[in-house]
């Protein structure tokens, strides 16, 4: 059995969207732990000692005593296992499991690639040096990927039913930045939107993903 307090540390600055993921799923699960600020402007990421834990040179990395875990997804499917059985973030059912899995991945393999361009050109980039319409461009392609999510809500509260799981953490987090980004035109999106306004009234939402985009 998994102790009642677990001895966690997390290493990753708060503005990087993965980290974000994490530490909203330490507050879905009420888990106490460490963090440390890590990646750009701290540093760390890069020393011998954090390579030899996270060869990738990339936050989040988490430790839980003596275990060692990196990518996010990963990090936040194991404790969602290790401390929140018979919960409802990663449900047991294979059919809402995989449901689930498949968002995550999703995420990874296709959202967040064609994301990048748009909030590193807006967010990371100074004005003078932005080039407006790669952004649009770009801005369109993520645009029809939210598509697909808006048809997918139709009729559902949250991604995989009336549950609230890992796959809204991860999406949500995305979402944050889809809503929160200006500067470019975009569709309406009625059931993303709905969806997000319910994300938001999370306190691990208004933590960790409100706070100002930089």
């Amino acid at each position: 059995m998994p102790s009642p307090t677990p001895q966690l540390r997390l290493w990753g600055r708060v503005n990087s969207v993965n980290v974000q993921k994490v530490l909203w799923c330490c507050q879905e699960l009420d888990l106490p732990y460490e963090r440390i600020d890590a990646g750009m402007q701290f540093g760390v990421n890069t020393e011998p000692d954090y390579l030899a834990k996270n060869p990738n040179g990339k936050v989040p990395l988490l430790m839980d005593g003596d275990y060692v875990l990196w990518e996010s997804n990963a990090i936040i499917r194991y404790l969602a296992q290790q401390y929140g059985e018979g919960g409802t973030l990663y449900p047991p059912d294979p059919r809402i499991r995989g449901g689930v899995d498949r968002w995550l991945d999703w995420t990874l393999s296709t959202l967040q690639p064609a994301e990048r361009p748009v909030f590193w050109g807006l967010v990371r980039t100074p004005p003078a040096e932005r080039d407006m319409a790669a952004i649009q461009e770009a801005a369109d392609a993520v645009a029809a990927l939210w598509g697909i999510v808006d048809r997918h809500l139709a009729g559902r509260r949250f991604l995989e039913g009336e549950v609230f799981t890992l796959a809204d953490i991860v999406l949500g987090a995305y979402a944050r930045r889809w809503f929160g980004i200006e500067g470019f035109a975009k569709p309406e999106l009625p059931q993303l939107e709905r969806w997000h306004a319910r994300l938001a009234e999370r306190e691990g939402y208004q933590r960790f993903v409100a706070p100002p985009l930089t």
